[in-house]
């Protein structure tokens, strides 16, 4: 074999290697888009380049396959669902306890079904995984029930914090969308 078709040879193993890395990259940055939703954007923004950003939620992946995520049974799924109308109907006579008792319900809700809660940075981290779409509204949430402790947030910031918290509870509520329930 010459030493030109030995080179075109290795150029071309080269290049194919170059395009399968190149792709396997694209591949892996479109599942993790699709994955976290918004949250991707969000966190590789936050991070010092796009590379430590994906690093980070590949490592929330990891956290959060480390938890027992489980479903819920349907008896319990009941029990919340009373208890959210419940904090709905307080909301009238008094919106800002309401906004409270939301996240302590959100949150006892995370906890039963085997998330974290020891406080919200990882709370949000660990649900972007499943729920990216849907934290956005945690976020927002948190941020009014953080301004009503101190007296800070409208009515309307409260009925607001009302809605967010209701869009993630409804998520965790039924499992995040999918059909499987828990036995009874």
């Amino acid at each position: 074999m010459s030493t030109g078709t030995l080179l075109a040879i290795i150029i071309a193993v080269v290049v194919l290697a170059l395009i399968a890395v190149a792709a396997s990259l694209l591949m892996r940055r479109r599942r993790l888009r699709e994955r976290f939703g918004p949250e991707y954007e969000r966190t590789v923004e936050g991070a010092e380049s796009r590379r430590a950003g994906e690093r980070e939620l590949k490592a929330r992946e990891k956290r959060h396959d480390a938890l027992d995520i489980k479903p819920l049974p349907d008896v319990t799924r009941d029990r919340y669902s009373r208890e959210w109308s419940s904090v709905q109907q307080e909301f009238v006579d008094r919106p800002e306890d309401a906004v409270h008792d939301a996240d302590r319900l959100v949150t006892s809700l995370m906890r039963e079904r085997g998330y974290p809660t020891e406080g919200f940075q990882q709370q949000a981290e660990v649900l972007s995984v499943e729920h990216g779409r849907t934290l956005e509204h945690y976020r927002a949430a948190h941020e009014i029930e953080t301004l009503s402790t101190s007296s800070r947030a409208t009515t309307e910031q409260l009925r607001g914090a009302m809605v967010h918290y209701r869009a993630l509870f409804d998520e965790l509520l039924s499992d995040g969308g999918r059909t499987q329930h828990a036995p009874s």
